[in-house]
């Protein structure tokens, strides 16, 4: 019995040492030509299909092992353009080649900015703008449940927690705000990938902490999305970010204006909130009873990296109220009669804010 098994156990050894041998080889070049040959990624086209097109054209040796590759190596962003390969590359150097669009010609024909702290909507109309597409058809592509699907599967920072029915926006708060480089031509879902791909180079740096923690990411980047816009215009969003961990642990609610405006799908500055939009029940708005201790469905902007990093390290201190006066200074409180009269000051010395 115990012979057979070594014989078993030896079989399953050689054929895993067989498997990754075969692996490895897939990767290597198809030959020591260096015959150099033109290859065209076109906008929108997947990861699987470049891979099938390299197949067709014999530029690698396997399709399996390629797969599994681009599996392991889920950051590689294989950008659209015109390429000069060898046939004596590997399949590495072919990808990172793609990955760093070390094109033919150089036909990056714009850039655009994504402003930090804004609702996907504008970003929607951002899109929509250098696209020639419609708002509405950005904000149908962006809610697509196999686009979706697509994506959780190749990023690990997004889960099923983003097709929660309740869920104004997917995407919102993981399209991170920078300025990109596109390349003409580029699609609604080349834009939005450039954008996750932000996110993703952004949270890997915090990847251990933010898998440590006892948040989820989605509920990180929903409560830094409230400390973006809360403490946009603080130096100090740890403080902020503090305050809000301390009412969720006592199992108050956030109270967080910045989520009942978003709930309204009325913007900050607008205007005062109507008694009826505070009153509101529903998934964002944390100024009622039913969300106390609870976090809103999902973000409600796109946080700057500051505003991450201050929910993944913020202050420790034993306050449940903030306010900012005009100036963007904060002052925290310990009591609800501290916070009050602390806003009374603010308005009689001139430094709140006020709507024009």
């Amino acid at each position: 019995m115990k012979k057979k098994l070594i014989i078993i156990l030896g079989g399953i050894f050689v054929v895993l040492v067989l498997l990754v041998v075969l692996y490895f080889y897939g990767l290597t070049a198809v030959s020591k030509s260096d015959e150099v040959v033109l290859f065209t990624i076109e906008a929108g086209e997947s990861k699987m299909d470049i891979i099938d097109k390299l197949d067709q054209e014999g530029l690698i040796k396997s399709k399996i092992a390629s797969y599994i590759y681009v599996g392991l190596h889920r950051n590689l962003n294989l950008q659209a353009g015109e390429y000069e390969l060898k046939e004596n590359m590997s399949l590495k150097e072919i990808l990172n080649k793609f990955h760093e669009g070390d094109i033919v010609e150089e036909d990056y024909t714009f850039t655009i900015t994504f402003v930090e702290g804004r609702r996907l909507v504008r970003y929607a109309e951002d899109i929509a703008e250098v696209t020639g597409s419609s708002t509405d058809e950005v904000l149908n592509t962006l809610s697509d449940s196999e686009f979706l699907d697509e994506l959780i599967s190749e990023y690990w920072f997004l889960s099923d927690d983003i097709l929660n029915e309740e869920i104004y926006y997917p995407l919102e708060g993981y399209l991170f705000a920078s300025t990109y480089e596109l390349y003409d031509g580029s699609s609604i879902k080349d834009i939005v990938v450039r954008m996750l791909d932000g996110m993703d180079a952004v949270l890997s740096e915090y990847k251990d902490d933010l898998l440590a923690s006892d948040y989820s990411i989605h509920e990180l980047l929903t409560l830094a999305s409230i400390v973006e816009v809360e403490g946009s215009t603080s130096d100090d969003r740890a403080g902020v970010a503090g305050v809000f961990y301390n009412r969720l642990k006592a199992g108050w609610s956030l109270g967080s204006d910045a989520t009942t405006y978003y709930a309204a799908g009325v913007e900050f500055s607008d205007r005062d909130l109507y008694v009826s939009e505070i009153n509101d029940v529903n998934a964002y708005n944390t100024r009622t009873a039913v969300m106390a201790g609870k976090l809103p469905v999902g973000p409600i902007c796109s946080p700057s990296k500051e505003s991450i990093e201050a929910v993944l390290y913020p202050e420790e201190h034993d306050y449940y109220f903030f306010v900012a006066d005009k100036n963007g200074k904060t002052y925290f409180t310990k009591t609800n009669a501290e916070h009050n009269a602390k806003i009374e000051e603010l308005q009689a010395s001139g430094l709140w804010y006020e709507y024009n």
